[in-house]
């Protein structure tokens, strides 16, 4: 068998091929380990974001067991209908009855009536610890908002932020015939009259001061739905008067403030009957104050 003559420079075609497959591989491998340089550089990346910023959680955690809270001094005060009952009887009305809830660290509640010879006096009590289920939202945020719907409910607005005072510009100029800048920007002569009536012209309609004969805004007796200082973080009583069956009338006096993410809410009522004079507001309004600031106390023991 004759053999194939050799030609020096001449690469036989099985190496070229052997080649060619090295090229492959090595491109493959060079692609794979860019793409998991690119993948372990967004891994990082996500690893090394900052957390959103987490709220802090309330200052309470638990209530208070509401029918034993308030003193039994304080309660025949406020049931002066206790003070014709027997004992037994007087005693199962100063108890309470216990607001029926599903979690007792979330809300509580006790009620208390008793009965007179002209009218019933009723007292309620309402607690409620308030939790936001938002991260980014604090209990005691979350409270404020429940809060302010109860404040809006009774009338009472919400005052508003008052908006930042413009600056004046200064004068460009304070020579007779100058111009100066007003605070629209506008250009105002100087010695030229600003308003008509300045120069003797008339007033326009609907700006001039009200006459001697005009009434003024209806007096307020300090006794109306308002905000109250000194209780709590942020407080406000409510008072409505309304009839009931037949010619009798009924007064509803509400204190409600709210402590960190806890709002407490004393409801009370005094009903009469038949002619008996209509339930003094202010007297209603006092009890009610009085025992509110002695559950604050109580909140913060």
């Amino acid at each position: 068998m004759q053999r194939k003559r050799y030609s020096p420079g001449r690469v036989p075609g099985t190496l070229l091929g052997l080649g060619a497959g090295l090229a492959v591989v090595a491109g493959a491998l060079t692609g794979c380990s860019a793409a998991d340089t690119a993948e372990d550089v967004t891994v990082d990346a996500k690893a090394g974001a900052a957390a959103a910023p987490v709220a802090p959680p309330g200052r309470y955690r638990t209530l208070f067991e509401p029918c034993g809270a308030v003193p039994q001094a304080t309660l025949r005060d406020l049931l002066p209908g206790t003070a014709a009952l027997t004992d037994v009887e007087r005693a199962a009305v100063l108890r309470g009855t216990a607001a029926v809830t599903y979690d007792t660290d979330r809300r509580v509640g006790c009620a208390w009536t008793a009965d007179s010879g002209n009218g019933t006096h009723r007292l309620v009590l309402d607690v409620e610890r308030v939790v936001s289920y938002d991260p980014t939202v604090s209990d005691a945020a979350r409270a404020q908002e429940v809060y302010t719907r109860k404040q809006l409910a009774a009338g009472i607005a919400v005052p508003e932020t008052p908006a930042p005072t413009p600056t004046a510009p200064t004068t460009a100029a304070t020579a007779s015939g100058a111009t100066k800048v007003s605070a629209t920007g506008a250009a105002t002569p100087t010695g030229t009259p600003s308003s008509p009536t300045a120069s003797g012209g008339a007033t326009p309609p609907g700006t001039g001061a009200p006459s001697a004969g005009t009434p003024s805004a209806q007096a307020t007796t300090g006794l109306e739905p308002r905000l109250l200082g000194g209780l709590g973080d942020i407080a406000f009583v409510g008072d409505t008067l309304g009839t009931t069956g037949g010619s009798g009338t009924q007064r509803v006096v509400s204190v409600v403030f709210r402590t960190s993410n806890v709002i407490v809410t004393v409801e009370y009522r005094q009903r009469t009957t038949g002619a008996a004079a209509a339930p003094d507001s202010k007297e209603l309004q006092d009890r009610a104050q009085n025992l509110a600031r002695l559950l604050a106390d109580r909140l913060e023991e």
